[in-house]
C-alpha cells in the first residue's frame, strides 16, 4: 500500500500528455500489487495464493520498467524511496511464495 501511495504522489507531477498515458499504466501496476495480494489470500488454497502472488510480482516487474522508462524521459528523478520498496516487496513476495510451496 506504501507503494501505491509513492507512485500516486509521484505520477502526479507527470505533464499532461502522460494523464492517459505512462501515469495511468504506473498507477495501475502498484494498484494491482495489493489487489491480486488480497485476491488471492482469499481464494482459499496456497496453490491459488501462489498464483496471484505470481501475478503481483509480474506487476511489480512492470512497475519497475515503467519507472525507469518515467527516469529515462525526464518525468521523476532518480528515487531511492520507489526502489527500496520495490526490492523490499520483490523479497517479501519471493519469501511468501516459497513458504507457500509444497
Amino acid at each position: 500500500m506504501e507503494l501505491v501511495t509513492e507512485v500516486y504522489r509521484v505520477t502526479g507531477s507527470f505533464p499532461d500528455t502522460e494523464k492517459f498515458g505512462l501515469m495511468t499504466q504506473m498507477r495501475r501496476a502498484a494498484v494491482s500489487l495489493p489487489s491480486n495480494i488480497a485476491e488471492g489470500s482469499g481464494r482459499g488454497s496456497d496453490k491459488e495464493f501462489i498464483r496471484f502472488l505470481r501475478i503481483a510480482r509480474g506487476s511489480l516487474f512492470e512497475l519497475e520498467t515503467q519507472i525507469e522508462i518515467a527516469q529515462r524521459l525526464g518525468f521523476i528523478g532518480q528515487s531511492d524511496t520507489l526502489s527500496e520498496q520495490i526490492e523490499h516487496l520483490f523479497a517479501m513476495l519471493n519469501n511468501l511464495t516459497q513458504k507457500l510451496k509444497p
